[in-house]
């Protein structure tokens, strides 16, 4: 009996051996049927998104703090100075309402002086920041 178990076992792994070596899990050859449109649009975003990019512009930042407050400070602004654009940026904890977008130091400290006038705590946020 103890011959029939080991002959049992010997035939179990070399059927195993020889079963896993022709064996082919993946196949690495991949082919993609792409539409060229879609190619085109990638490039499109990405002329747009190195167009936009606001590392290269002072920004000025008027207010930090809850998000409703935020909310309201940003609509009083645009109300006031409908020429010059602005966003909410969450940063923990805080909202930060960050308007203008300046291609000179120069245009933004005009601005900045003028938007002191009617809210406290501004200041000038420089590229990259």
């Amino acid at each position: 009996m103890r011959i029939l178990s080991h002959t049992k076992n010997v035939f179990l792994t070399l059927t195993l051996t020889v079963l896993t070596h022709n064996i082919h899990a993946q196949d690495q050859n991949l082919t993609l049927n792409q539409d060229p449109k879609f190619e085109q649009l990638l490039n499109d975003k990405r002329k747009f998104n190195t167009a936009i990019s606001t590392n290269d512009s002072y920004r000025i930042q008027i207010f930090s703090g809850k998000s409703d407050e935020a909310k309201k400070t940003l609509s009083d602004f645009k109300r006031e100075y409908a020429n010059i654009d602005g966003t909410i940026i969450f940063n923990t904890p805080n909202y930060k309402v960050i308007v203008g977008n300046f291609k000179s130091r120069i245009e933004a400290e005009r601005n900045l002086i003028d938007i002191r006038k009617k809210y406290r705590n501004v200041f000038l946020l420089k590229p990259g920041k």
